[in-house]
């Protein structure tokens, strides 16, 4: 039996008005059945310009004493930013509307979620992040000193959008790093992330002796002007845990957290982001961007995991996430790096315990450090049970963590293996609709309708490539076998048998 090839349009689900229309791609498979797949505008490379979806909303609301999202959640108003996460959210895995704008709103009120979405970066197609949601994933680009430039961080966004990335950081250092933003920032239909003390550390050439708390301050004030969704601000990092930090194997491997570090040593003084936090949040709240409160003090390796520094810092972080909450600004936590399995589980309640239930923001976490050059696996093992256990987004690792700075290829395989984890994750926690797509690619199978497995499968082209590489060239339309088993001892096959007798 041949089949015809799935197809595939770009449709709308309109809100409660004209100006709320968010897409999806609709696949129709060879039987005629109808999978819903999220998708942004940016993600279709005819895309040469974005539309500034959310420029009238941010308009109508200029002279109202609310400025953030969760200042407007707190007061009881919904927002069309929480209704057009409602939508993608509900419409990510099925045909029914899983959760409203109210729901958004209520987590987004109690801190529970974030909606990061700053007035200045018009082209953002809002999400949710919270752990009552389905699992996102971050992918981190960016151009170092020594490597990658201008086109290929482009490249590697548009990488990121194509295989489904919820938000991407930019986490360029050297040269050109305004220009680069810039353009990032006009090309992307998600939020996007920053780590600025690396652009504060370019502003003194690399010299912590007048890294004063007067250039961090205008780096973050440029950024957040410039329309940067969301900021990691190692602020927990306080000068009592240093010495823990020194005890380690590792000592300190965040970039941020290290650099941080440096300015408190040099300067002899306590962390310059904590001392000055409330003017951090002013900025933030004028903005709306949100607080990715950073582990400076992540375990870079199994022997440093879950350490009085680990720990010491997730509990000043708790202390900033109260901070954030009452003063009408946005905030998410990020966790751990390296962690044995067995105390996965352990990081993500702590987590609640000390951060009253903000979201979790982690990478990986690695299993096990044995893996140079496929750590993407090692962090997804991690990653797929922290997120069962109630974790919001997973940052990526690809295949060069530890090694390189990530090419565009890397950026995909980094990005697939997280989905994969996410989504297990989501299926796991019974999220409606999240096994829709898996049913449907097991009917498929059971009816060699190879084509919409391909069409359902993450990467749809090296499913094909890997498929058609091994089949005899009289059977490259529909054959009812592949070939590691054969036509002969397919079970697929034999079940027919089985079912033609007890099936009725």
């Amino acid at each position: 039996m041949t089949f015809k090839k799935p197809t595939e349009q770009k449709i709308f689900i309109k809100g409660s008005s004209d100006d709320v229309a968010v897409p999806f791609r609709e696949l129709t498979l060879s039987n005629d059945e109808k999978i819903l797949l999220s998708t942004v505008e940016g993600a279709d490379p005819s895309a040469k310009v974005l539309p500034k979806i959310r420029a009238p909303w941010i308009s109508s609301r200029k002279e109202r004493k609310e400025k953030t999202q969760l200042d407007y959640a707190k007061a009881g108003i919904i927002t069309k930013e929480m209704e057009y996460a409602a939508i993608r959210e509900s419409y990510k895995y099925g045909p029914d509307m899983a959760f409203t704008a109210e729901d958004v709103a209520k987590e987004v009120a109690a801190g529970r979620a974030v909606i990061p979405c700053n007035i200045n970066h018009p082209e953002c197609e809002p999400m949710v992040i919270g752990k009552k949601f389905s699992v996102k994933v971050n992918a981190n680009i960016g151009a170092s000193a020594v490597s990658s430039g201008y086109d290929e961080e482009i490249a590697k966004l548009r990488q990121s959008l194509k295989f489904g990335a919820d938000t991407v950081m930019d986490l360029s250092t050297g040269e050109g790093i305004l220009e680069l933003r810039e353009a990032i920032l006009r090309a992307s239909p998600v939020p996007i992330g920053t780590v600025p003390i690396y652009e504060a550390l370019e502003r003194v050439h690399g010299d912590t002796s007048i890294l004063t708390w007067d250039v961090f301050r205008q780096v973050v004030l440029d950024q957040a002007r410039q329309g940067v969704d969301y900021f990691t601000i190692h602020a927990g990092l306080r000068e009592y845990l240093m010495p823990y930090a020194a005890k380690r194997v590792l000592g300190i491997v965040s970039r941020g957290g290290s650099i941080m570090a440096s300015v408190m040593l040099r300067h002899d003084a306590e962390n310059l982001a904590y001392e000055h936090f409330d003017e951090l949040m002013e900025i933030c709240r004028e903005y709306d961007v949100a607080l990715s409160l950073g582990d400076g003090l992540r375990p870079g390796g199994i022997c440093d995991a879950c350490d009085k520094a680990q720990y010491g810092e997730l509990e000043e972080i708790g202390k900033l996430a109260l901070r954030c909450r009452e003063n009408g600004v946005q905030c998410f936590i990020e966790g751990p790096g390296h962690v044995p399995l067995n105390r996965v589980y352990e990081n993500q309640d702590l987590e609640e315990k000390y951060c009253h239930d903000a979201p979790f923001y982690t990478l990986g976490p690695l299993v096990t450090d044995i893996a140079p050059g496929q750590d993407h696996i090692t962090s997804a093992i991690g990653g797929a049970l922290i997120a069962y256990r109630g974790t919001s987004m997973l940052c990526y690792v690809t295949p060069s963590e530890h090694l390189a700075l990530p090419t565009a290829e890397d950026v995909k395989q980094g990005l697939i293996t997280f989905k994969l984890a996410a989504h297990a994750a989501d299926l796991g926690k019974g999220l409606p609709g999240a096994q829709l797509r898996d049913d449907a690619m097991s009917r498929a199978r059971v009816e060699f309708r190879w084509y919409d497995q391909f069409a359902l499968s993450l990467d749809p082209e090296h499913a094909y490539e890997v498929w058609k590489a091994q089949m005899p060239e009289e059977c490259a339309h529909e054959p009812s076998f592949c070939s590691m088993c054969g036509p002969r001892f397919c079970p697929m096959r034999l079940n027919r048998r089985i079912k033609a007798k007890y099936d009725k």
